[in-house]
Parts: structure tokens; sequence; C-alpha cells
């Protein structure tokens, strides 16, 4: 072994710090009998050319400072200890070990049996230690110098309720843009280059949502069967950026690339979101590969069987759930997510499966120490934190009961919105909630419309394309069988599965497509679209594409004129949205007179121009509804305290199957003007139709049509119409007015209507 220069080091930072003088090294392993750092020259290096014994052990804290080493050494531990996993113990000094706190990996995992602690094959499975040497085929650790320009890069600060967000893969997005240097495509600087930030600017999104880039493991059963974790839900190390999406290196230069990366978004005004994974690693069950936790200390990082450690509680469907009760796996975490915004300045987390991550003993509870640190930390508590509050755990399902400062994925939003659009009965209430943002889930704990995350798909599911184009997954390139995946998509391929040259089949999936952004963007709350979905990507019907990283999941960037019309009309409603601030309100509606005003803030109509009664929200045969949201409001307000005032809109959706006639509301000399018809073509009118309180709309089947007001008040618009008539909603299938119902009240010729029962506020 070469002599090297040893100096005793500090217990604190944890992980690999370059100091200027040199690098101290600290690890935490609170069982460990001893631990060995590990001195490598070469990522691809089959042994560790110096092995230093770390002999300072300091509040469970090993520790050592090297004054010789700089940015740019490969390292890793071997940690010294009992193997028992009966009784949760799980260490072996033959296997290299990645260090939890490494900001950077170099390499990738070889896989062969030597990377499990066990036997493998073995009559006793996982209790019978595997005493090979696996540092030939495992990452390295890698120190960096965390010394970066920033220049004068500073963050958006884009507020939530104003935000678009734009769910991306960092290399599907780029891969095929032939507008990005081909050596740069899938990586982080294709995705800070000018083309790509072109692009979204010119989309109008304000954020990008990363699915993970912290550093993950391709699964040995992927591998096996010339597949890959895609995706990247199988995190391996919590502070560094994953390699597969460096062009620059894998020795800390995809450090600086990522910072670049985020500097060039924020430079033209896009935040950076990440998907984070803290809710399980990739080592898996208790027949998983030993590759950096489970080896330091496997009862600290590992929620274990309080019956039997030598399995793990899985709420995650991963094999492992990690130990957030443990004070320093706890640490670990918000050590990471500080890490992020302070040091690689990202704006703000998703958190995969977060129901974890506020579990105890009991269950998931709010009061989790995971929450009440985040909630007082003084950085963490400052970024957009978005959960996905679920997990696959009894009582897991938690859409709602996230605390304040948490935004959410809505997934009864997605739910409820596909399946009004397929046609489902019984849904009219629901969508009142949604398109108002769902104030039955957040507004009676304080929360604000943008805690719902608005979304129709994500990269878990079929594409908005795909949705309309198929009933059925078909996800057999996956290679389990077309098991996989979610059964339960609430889709229409309307009447051929996949693609179809049935040009009326095309149309209406078009027109369905346009219904589904149009409902997107015009709720209340955060729209997140998938990218891709403004230009019709498909994944051939696969709807769990976790481990295609090829053509099915990249961006196909070619457009057609069916292609480029989608795209052109998504981009007029995210700057419709932009336009209007009644889209995209910081408060929720009240849904009865505004005190002091004859004005109210949101009304909802049925087509005879009547309010609609208690009857027609309980009725399932209800798919029409009218709602008009007024521009003129006295509870929202700029930042100086001045009334923000827009226009006002009518908002008329039908999922009946056949056209219905919309009387349109208002008190008399009240003019609309047609903005949207997702029936034509362009979506948008390029010749606006203008029409007065009274007329008839013709909403088409399967159909939107957005008005604006533009003669008259806004007080004289929200009126029941001054010409409304009976309405009686359509019965088992029938779509047209029942024709006894179809006498109008209120006349040219005659006196005034029949009173409709009091509105639903």
């Amino acid at each position: 072994m070469t002599p090297v220069k040893i100096w005793l080091g500090y217990p604190y930072p944890l992980g690999a710090t370059w100091l200027g003088n040199g690098v101290n090294f600290a690890l935490f392993s609170e069982t460990a009998a001893s631990v060995d750092l590990c001195l490598f020259d070469a990522p691809d290096s089959r042994q560790e050319n110096i092995r230093v014994p770390m002999t300072e052990h300091t509040d469970q804290v090993w520790h050592i400072f090297l004054p010789d080493a700089r940015p740019g050494q490969l390292y890793g531990y071997r940690v010294f200890g009992p193997y028992d996993p009966e009784r949760g113990q799980r260490f072996n000094s033959s296997k290299l070990l990645i260090d939890p706190y490494a900001k950077a990996i170099a390499g990738r995992v070889n896989w062969s049996d030597e990377m499990f602690g066990y036997v493998v094959g073995g009559p006793s499975e996982d209790l019978a230690r595997d005493f090979r040497d696996d540092a030939w085929g495992m990452p390295k650790s890698v120190v960096i110098d965390n010394a970066f320009d920033w220049g004068d890069s500073h963050r958006p600060k884009t507020p939530l309720h104003s935000s678009i967000i734009y769910e991306l893969h960092t290399k599907g997005f780029t891969k095929l843009n032939p507008e990005i240097p081909e050596e740069l495509r899938g990586t982080y600087a294709g995705l800070g280059s000018e083309p790509s930030i072109k692009y979204l600017k010119d989309l109008g999104v304000t954020a990008v949502e990363l699915l993970p880039t912290q550093a993950f493991i391709n699964d040995k059963v992927l591998v096996d069967r010339g597949l890959t974790n895609y995706w990247g839900y199988n995190t391996i190390g919590f502070f560094a950026p994953d390699t597969k999406y460096s062009s620059s290196g894998i020795t800390g230069e995809q450090v600086d690339e990522f910072k670049q990366m985020v500097k060039n978004l924020h430079q033209a005004g896009l935040e950076v979101i990440l998907d984070v994974v803290y809710n399980h690693t990739a080592e898996g069950n208790h027949l998983g590969p030993t590759l950096s936790f489970r080896g330091i200390d496997n009862q600290a990082y590992y929620r274990l069987s309080p019956e039997d450690p030598r399995f793990y509680m899985d709420f995650t469907g991963t094999g492992n759930t990690f130990n957030l009760l443990h004070p320093r796996t706890l640490q670990l975490v918000m050590d990471s997510l500080r890490y992020w915004v302070l040091e690689m300045h990202v704006d703000g987390f998703r958190f995969d499966l977060a129901s974890t991550l506020a579990r105890d003993a009991t269950g998931v509870n709010k009061l989790s120490a995971f929450f009440e640190i985040i909630h007082q930390d003084p950085v963490l508590s400052q970024v957009k934190l978005i959960a996905e509050p679920w997990d696959v755990g009894e009582g897991g399902y938690q859409v709602g009961n996230f605390p304040i400062l948490w935004a959410e994925w809505n997934g009864k939003y997605r739910d409820a919105i596909r399946s009004f659009w397929k046609g489902d009965e019984g849904k009219i209430g629901e969508i009142a909630y949604r398109l108002t943002g769902s104030p039955d889930l957040y507004q009676m704990s304080g929360r604000r419309p943008y805690a719902s995350v608005n979304f129709i798909t994500a990269h878990d599911g079929f594409t908005l394309n795909d949705l309309v184009s198929y009933n059925d997954k078909h996800n057999e390139a996956n290679g389990e069988e077309n098991r996989d995946g979610d059964n339960n998509n609430h889709s229409w391929n309307h009447g051929v599965e996949g693609p179809s040259d049935d040009p009326e089949v095309n149309q209406l999936r078009l027109q369905q497509l346009r219904n589904f952004l149009v409902t997107l963007f015009l709720s209340q709350g955060v729209p997140m679209l998938t990218a891709g979905d403004e230009r019709g990507r498909t994944q051939q019907g696969n709807n769990n594409a976790y481990c295609q990283d090829n053509e099915i999941s990249w961006l196909d960037w070619e457009l057609d004129g069916r292609k480029q019309g989608l795209l052109d009309f998504t981009k007029k409603l995210i700057q419709l949205r932009h336009d209007h601030a009644v889209f995209r309100r910081p408060k929720f509606f009240q849904g009865r007179r505004i005190r002091g005003s004859e004005i109210r803030d949101v009304m909802w109509f049925n087509p005879g121009g009547n309010e609609m009664t208690d009857e027609e929200w309980n009725s399932p045969f209800v798919r029409c509804l009218g709602m008009l949201l007024s521009g003129d409001t006295i509870d929202v307000q700029t930042f100086q305290g001045e009334l923000i005032r827009d226009d006002t809109f009518l908002l008329l959706i039908n999922a009946h199957h056949e056209s219905i006639a919309f009387v349109l509301p208002g008190q008399k000399d009240v003019a609309w003007q047609l903005i949207i018809d997702t029936t034509s073509e362009k979506g948008f009118c390029d010749d606006p139709k203008a029409l007065v309180s009274g007329d008839e709309a013709e909403v088409q089947a399967r159909a939107t049509m957005l008005f604006k007001l533009t003669t008259g008040s806004t007080a004289q618009a929200r009126h029941e119409s001054w010409k409304k008539r009976q309405f009686a909603a359509p019965h088992n299938g029938e779509s047209k007015p029942a024709a006894e119902a179809e006498k109008k009240e209120n006349s040219e010729a005659e006196g005034t209507a029949v009173t409709s029962s009091k509105p639903k506020s």
C-alpha cells in the first residue's frame, strides 16, 4: 500500500468534503465495528490502491482527514460488523459501499452474484454470507469541488398559483431533437441548451419537473431482460446527479453540467423541480444487493419487521422502506434536500410516494417529524413542495390530507376528468369541485387552490393521445406478459383500439384531446402537462413504460398537420391562462354573493339558462354544465393592495353523445363572444362569433365552448337568462330534452319565468 498522510478529521459534515487543504471523510454507522476508507485510481479499478482504517469515531460517526486528497478522488467504504440477518445486521466488508453522502458517483453496477451480500442460490438464501470481493464491479464515490460561477443567475420565484408545470424526462425530452447538437442529446446540457429552452418558452410553461435525476441503479432483473430502469425510481445516491445524463464526464463534471443546466433555465425564467425518491432505495428486499445503506447500517437506514428483522417493511412495493423514524436517516434526507436547494439551486421537489415519508408506528401521520422539520426549516419551507399523496400500504391514499405548505398531485382530479369526458354518469357535482380547485379537499384545512396540482396524465400511465386511443393497456414490450401497469385507466378508444384510418374516429379523438386540454388549463389550481401531450405523443398503448429507454418513451420531434395543430392550440390555451387572472386565482371561489355586491365570483347554469338545482347536481344523467367566472373580485389583490380585475367568462361543457342547446345567461343587453369551440379544427375561433343573452348556443356532442363577456356589466351577466327555459336532463342515454321540458318560459311575448330552486353554493 502507498503511504498516505492521515489526520484525525471531523465528524461533521457527513460525506467527503473538500476544505481547500485536503478532504474530510465522515460516515455515520451506529453499530459498525470498524470502517475502512478505500481510494481508487479509476472508475473501473478492480481493487482499491489505498485502504485507510478510519480509527476516529465520534458520536457514531467515523471520520478522517486526508491533506493530500483532492477533488476528483474516487473512493468507497468497507464496513465491518456482524453478518446476522435474523437480527437485522448485514455487515459484509467484502463489499465496497457507496457513500450515502456522495456528491458524485462514477461508473455503474456490473451485475454479478458478488454484488449480493449472501450466497446467491444457496440453500439458506440470504442467511449465508458471501465473502467474494465486488470492488471490480461497483460504482465509486467521487470527491467534488462545490465551487461554481452562478453569475447573476437568480431564482424565478414564480408563485405557485401562476405556475404551469411541464413534467419531462431529461433524456427522453432531448434525445431525438434534431436542433440540439448530437453529443448533447439526452443530457443535462441538452435540456439546458438554447433549442430546448426556446421550445419551453414558446410553449409557455413556467417550470420543468424532472423525472428522477439523483443517481439510480438499473435493476439486475431488467438488465437481464435487456431493459433499463428508464424512469429512475431506484435511487442509490441522494446527493449525486446521475451520470447517465452527463455529456461532460463522470468524475464530478456531471455536477457542474447539472448546475449549468439550472443556471440556463433560470436565466430564461424557468424553474426546476426535481422528482425525488426518499421512500425506498435500490437495494430492494432481503434478497437484494448490498450497495450502500444495507452494508453501512441496515437497522438504521431501513424499516425492518418488528417480528422478524430479517425482513423489511414494504409500503412502497419495491421491497424496502427508508427509515425516516431514525434521526440520522431523517437528517440525511433533510441534508440532501437542502443541498439541492443551496448548492444546485433547484426550486422545489415532487416527492414520490410521499405518504411513506410521513409514516410512523401508527400509520400516515400529518404531525410526523418529516413534516415538522420541513415546516420550520428556513430553506425548505420556502421552496415548492409537491406530494404524490399515496403509497401502497394500508391507509396510504392521502389525497387532500397533507398539511399546509404542501401541494399535491390531485389523483381525484385526474380520475374525475377522465371519467367525465368518457361519458360516465354521476360526475357533474365532482366536476364542479375539480374545476374550482377542489375546495372539498383543501379548503377546510386552510390551504389554497394551488394545493391542487391538476393533471390528466403523468409519466406513469397512458399519454393523452393513448388515453383516447386505447381501452386496454398494451405493455407486452416490458416482458411481463402485460401483467404490469394499472388496469383502471378510465380510457376510451372511441371505437377502434389503437391507430385508426377512420376519419370520424380520429376527428373525435382530436376533439377529446382539446376537451382535456381546455379543462386542464381553465381549472383553478396548478396545471401539470406531461411532455409530448401537447403534440400527441404515443407510447403505443404502453401505460407503464418505466423500462423503455427507446422511441416508445422518447419525444418525437417530427410534426405533421395534426400534431402541429394540437401544439398551436396548447400554446394558445397556456397564453390564455397567463393573460387572465380569473383562471389562476390564489383563493377559492366563495360561490355566493360577494359582500357589499350583487356579484358572485362563480355561478353554475344548466342548459336552460337557469342556475343548477340540487336535483340536477345529484342527477346521474347530467353531463352538461355552464360555469360563469367573474372577472370582478374584491378578495384578490396585487401586492400593493389594488384589486385585480379581469374579463368575465362562461365555460360550457357537454360530455353527452349528442348536442345540447344551451341558453346563454344574463339580463338583456348582455353580449358574449365565442373564444373556443373544441369541435373546430383549430379550437380557437379565427372569427369569434357573437351571441347575446337568451340566445341558444349549440354545444356539440362531447365538446367545450368558452365565451367572453363583451357587452354589459358583470353584474348583468351573472343572472339567470332573461329568456330562460326549463330543461330536463337526458335519461338512459337520451341527449335531447324531453318534449314537455322544451317549453320556453319568460319569452319575449310572455311574462316572468318560474323561479328555479336555490343555486348550489
